[in-house]
């Protein structure tokens, strides 16, 4: 298959990739397999062969041959494990053990050697890839120097691999420097079939210039060796740019912007970044408690101690009162997902929605946080079942995925699968609002299968983006239960005719 994509270059942006001809929306870029993938940094111990998080203790699971951290499972593969068998072969040779721990859901720094260590192996075995796609990418080597994150990586994982590990002759200090900056500027977060977090290298991904309103999605294949598929989320011309993300899109601008600048060492200018309005969406804004019309917004946001001023009176504050308080508010919520998986959690969302709904815009970004949790928990949880909620609760949930949806179609249009997960959410309540309706009589057989073919192409296209995902993944499994759906809501709006 031939790629849709040309790498062009220019001054401010270095390499970046545009469309070498028209693209529809779920067009395929292109594909690739990862340089290599391993471990998150700071992560707690994992087995490294498939990553699920084992106990780190000395009666934890084990590998047998090296004695690193290993789960039962992986264990049994014995010669057939994939991930875990070239650094296996090097602690085992230099004889180099893992430490016990005592807490098992803390970071393990010495896991933070892993996936540098794989990508330096990998340098080895695939000289002509490392030289045409990893050794040019950019990893920011002074700024990094100048930061604490430096020091702990050089004691870490350089003074770790060149010491105890016995590569001092095969690797300089300067290169597995230049590994780190490289993954950490450059990887992407992939999810193992189970769900637990990963980090891979796609040199063809990373080329891709950022956007906080990208146009290019992906899908990541972990039964196949985290095979990587690209492709165009909107339309996009012959010749235009092509932009992913490093950041989370429903996080507002000043976090963003804080991520982009601990972690990729760059300050993001793309329209929604210097928009205080985010695009119309008010994502950041907050009502103004001085005046009955006014929405308070930051009058630079990429500054985070220019003065926010309403947009109807004269009242102003400070960047750094408005940054306080979204902290409280997040923290808060993030109490909050600590809580036990029941009605108690739904029930806590909702209050903390209705305390903030005087101060935040209804599109802020906390709300839209507090609208993600509760449409997760509207037909899950023991007492507010899908089947067993009254009209007025389904009501809700409609209404939560279309303000979600609002956001979306702004922050990741098109065939983006955050998009198919709400769309999927929303399909199920409509139709049972619609049968409800017309069970009381107030909803005739005509209406009833509009209502019912609304909610069948709502689902169809949820289902048409979830299929591109690895089909042992939740999105995967998810695509599958849509389209076996889709045949009965079929059968039944036939029915009606």
């Amino acid at each position: 298959m031939s790629e849709a994509f040309k790498i062009l270059e220019n001054p401010e942006l270095g390499r970046y990739a545009a469309a070498d001809r028209k693209l529809k929306a779920g067009d395929i870029l292109f594909e690739e397999t990862p340089f290599a993938i391993g471990p998150k940094l700071d992560s707690p111990p994992v087995c490294l062969e498939c990553y699920c998080p084992v106990d780190g203790s000395a009666s934890g699971q084990k590998c047998t041959k090296c004695g690193w951290p290993l789960c039962e499972e992986c264990g049994a593969k014995g010669n057939s494990i994939i991930y875990h068998r070239k650094e296996c072969a090097l602690f085992v040779k230099n004889a180099v053990k893992f430490q016990s721990v005592d807490d098992s859901t803390a970071s393990c720094a010495q896991l933070d050697c892993i996936t540098p260590l794989r990508v330096l192996l990998e340098k080895e075995d695939q000289p002509e890839r490392w030289n045409a796609e990893i050794s040019t990418m950019e990893y920011h080597h002074e700024a990094r120097k100048a930061t604490a994150v430096w020091n702990a990586d050089h004691h870490n994982v350089v003074g770790y691999l060149r010491g105890p590990c016995g590569l001092k002759n095969h690797f300089s200090e300067d290169l597995i420097q230049q590994v780190i900056g490289i993954l950490q500027v450059n990887a992407f977060e992939a999810r193992t079939c189970n769900g637990y977090a990963v980090r891979g290298l796609y040199p063809k991904l990373a080329i891709m210039a950022h956007s906080c309103v990208p146009n290019v999605v992906h899908s990541i294949h972990p039964s196949k060796d985290y095979k990587l598929v690209a492709r165009a989320a909107i339309d996009v011309a012959e010749g235009g740019m092509l932009f992913t993300t490093y950041t989370y899109t429903l996080n507002g601008t000043a976090m963003r912007q804080s991520a982009l600048k601990a972690g990729k060492y760059f300050t993001c200018r793309c329209a929604r970044c210097l928009d205080p309005t985010e695009l119309g969406t008010h994502f950041s804004s907050l009502k103004c408690q001085k005046c009955d019309n006014g929405l308070i917004e930051s009058s630079n946001p990429l500054d985070d101690n220019a003065d926010w001023k309403c947009t109807h009176c004269e009242f102003k504050t400070r960047g750094a009162a408005v940054l306080k308080a979204s902290q409280v508010m997040q923290t808060e919520l993030d109490e909050l997902a600590y809580m036990e998986y029941g009605p108690e959690r739904l029930e806590n969302f909702e209050r903390v929605y209705k305390k903030y709904k005087s101060v935040l815009h209804p599109l802020h970004f906390i709300n839209t946080s507090i609208r993600d949790s509760l449409i997760e928990l509207y037909g899950r949880i023991q007492g507010y079942e899908m089947q067993d909620l009254p009209d007025i609760l389904l009501e809700r949930k409609v209404e939560l995925c279309q303000d979600v949806l609002k956001v979306l179609n702004v922050f990741e249009p098109g065939k983006s699968r955050a998009r198919a997960m709400v769309l999927y959410e929303l399909h199920a309540p409509l139709i049972l609002l619609a049968q409800s309706a017309f069970s009381r009589g107030t909803l005739e057989g005509a209406s009833l299968k509009e209502k019912l073919t609304e909610a069948a192409d709502i689902l169809k296209e949820s289902a048409e983006i979830l299929e591109w995902e690895d089909a042992s993944t939740p999105e995967g499994i998810l695509a599958n239960v849509a389209k076996q759906s889709i045949v009965q809501l079929e059968q039944s709006i036939q029915s009606l005719d």
